[in-house]
């Protein structure tokens, strides 16, 4: 029987924090990640330039050594493949947690020495992991926001930006003006594409990476790139969108569109889970800040998970330390049940 401590969901940089911090503490951990090791991360754009310093991406006391002031997404894929490899974290690569529930709504019959610690099961395609503590940290990269829109669902459409070589010499609309948008953007307009950008709001984003903003303003300036604010596309065709402007409704030829409106965690998996959700549209999973537990007992949330649909409030550098909460208050518990163990069975 797979029996653990702790159950991590997901091995991004706070799961993988999450492990090295329970590995250090003794308990005896599993990291299930339904991809490659830091999935999100591998997915990110090639030529991304993290805005965090090198040191605010560290997790468990392991030094970043980067050849840039904000290092890229090549050296940190190298620095959390080390800290896991050098680590020897116990992880499942490509393996989908499918289910959380607890280990009493099973059915099952396990023996008296384990039930008495067994709280939860993890439920993949190849296995059930039985654990008396489960973390979640699957962040949010994995579903995009859709705009609704007719035509979205055609193959000249992505959430995902990857590099911009396949966009040279084409027209391409990129929807969005933060920095994922931005960046797509300002790196396809110089491999060559004709660029448009098209936004809900007023202008650039406040968030845009300080020494990116002056750059993507000034190729709008310039007439290099056209932008659309106040703006939504409403319409995709295979050869043309239609673009809602305060001006009124526009069509433009087009070729592709990179589709840069964000991401939103799996809220269907935290709520069958029964992770309870604000009842407003952040949908913010219900936890205590002091231990990062959930409503459930013994079910932690970490990372970019805990802000719902605020996905701008959790990053690496301020939640990696959800890791030290949570095994900190693991382990507390655990010390406790022993005693209690202890006095009972001194009494008897």
């Amino acid at each position: 029987m797979n029996s653990y401590d702790l159950i991590i969901i997901g091995g991004g940089p706070i799961g993988l924090a999450c492990g090295l911090e329970a590995k250090h503490n003794g308990l005896k951990y599993l990291i299930l990640e339904k991809g490659c090791l830091v999935n999100s991360l591998y997915r990110y754009p090639s030529n991304m330039t993290f805005f965090s310093t090198s040191e605010k991406l560290e997790i468990g006391g392991i030094p970043f050594v980067s050849n840039n002031l904000k290092p890229t997404r090549p050296e940190a894929l190298e620095y959390y493949r080390r800290a896991a490899v050098s680590n020897r974290l116990n992880i499942c690569l490509e393996e989908k947690v499918l289910q959380v529930r607890r280990a009493s709504e099973t059915g099952d019959s396990y023996p008296e020495a384990i039930t008495d610690a067994i709280r939860y099961e993890a439920i993949t395609a190849k296995n059930r992991y039985i654990a008396s503590n489960i973390i979640i940290a699957t962040g949010f990269y994995d579903i995009p926001v859709l705009m609704n829109i007719p035509g979205e669902e055609l193959p000249k459409v992505t959430h995902y930006y990857k590099e911009p070589h396949p966009y040279a010499m084409r027209k391409v609309v990129v929807v969005g003006a933060n920095n994922s948008a931005v960046d797509a953007a300002l790196e396809t307009y110089r491999k060559g594409a004709e660029v448009t950008l098209v936004s809900r709001g007023p202008g650039i984003g406040e968030r845009v990476k300080y020494w990116v903003k002056p750059d993507i303003e000034n190729r709008i300036k310039e007439g290099s790139i056209k932008a659309y604010f106040n703006a939504c596309l409403t319409r995709i065709s295979p050869d043309e969108v239609e673009i809602h402007t305060p001006e009124g409704k526009l069509s433009i030829a087009n070729d592709y569109v990179i589709a840069m409106t964000g991401y939103q965690p799996d809220f269907s998996f935290l709520k069958d889970a029964g992770i309870i959700l604000s009842d407003d549209e952040m949908l913010q999973p219900a936890y205590n800040p002091e231990t990062m537990e959930s409503n459930l007992p013994h079910v932690y949330l970490a990372g970019v998970v805990c802000g719902g649909m605020n996905t701008h409030v959790w990053f690496i550098e301020n939640s990696r330390e959800h890791a030290v909460r949570i095994i900190k208050d693991i382990v507390a518990r655990n010390r406790q049940r022993v005693k209690a163990n202890e006095e009972a069975a001194h009494r008897i």
